[in-house]
């Protein structure tokens, strides 16, 4: 519970231009996102959503089947009152997302800044076999990269290289393309990001 307790004091007590991480417009999610030419009517679902407005462009841009998990249910509730009614029409799951058991299967797995957060062997484990099990599609992970913070939130991290993210997915998915990206954070700091995309690949027997 200690995880859980630390993000919803997070999202109790700081606003959006309080935390590192706030983007006014997130493009770069957008982008990989519209790379996998799926139709409007995919499952997306984007881990560790918190209040980030990936899931206001994503319905203004008619995606009828989108999912937002958070381990902090402040967060989503602060989610759900920007968007109004709106908010109907996005399934919002309050969990960690290495005890995410999912009842479907998603089409675009997206994940921009949960991933490095998760230091420990078992929980990287964790989190791979759900999305082995979850995706038929497509991964976006983001996650910082080696010229990136080594803490966020007060929070160790576990930076990557192009080649170690690549490595960690390398069972059941086949890497698109990668890029990096400076983030300016609300502060007018730089956190330099590491972008990748994946194709989910079913191996089959001889």
């Amino acid at each position: 519970m200690e995880g859980k307790a630390h993000w919803e004091n997070v999202y109790a007590t700081k606003q959006p231009n309080e935390v590192s991480w706030t983007q006014d417009i997130p493009q770069t999610s957008l982008d990989f996102i519209h790379s996998f030419g799926v139709d409007r009517n995919a499952r997306i679902i984007d881990i560790g959503g918190g209040d980030s407005r990936l899931v206001d462009f994503l319905l203004a841009e008619g995606y009828q089947n989108i999912t937002v998990l958070d381990i902090s249910a402040n967060a989503i509730e602060r989610a759900k009152e920007r968007l109004g009614a709106v908010a109907e029409k996005v399934n919002w799951i309050v969990s960690d997302i290495t005890e995410f058991e999912p009842t479907e299967t998603y089409d675009v797995w997206h994940d921009r800044a949960t991933f490095h957060f998760l230091t420990t062997p078992e929980q990287i484990t964790r989190y791979l076999a759900t999305a082995r099990n979850a995706v038929k599609g497509y991964v976006t992970i983001g996650t910082f990269s080696e010229n990136g913070p080594k803490k966020c939130s007060g929070l160790d991290i576990k930076q990557y290289t192009e080649t170690k993210l690549a490595t960690e997915l390398a069972n059941g998915f086949q890497k698109i393309r990668c890029i990096e990206e400076d983030h300016i954070t609300p502060f007018n700091t730089v956190q330099n990001f590491l972008f990748c995309s994946f194709k989910r690949e079913l191996k089959t027997a001889a």
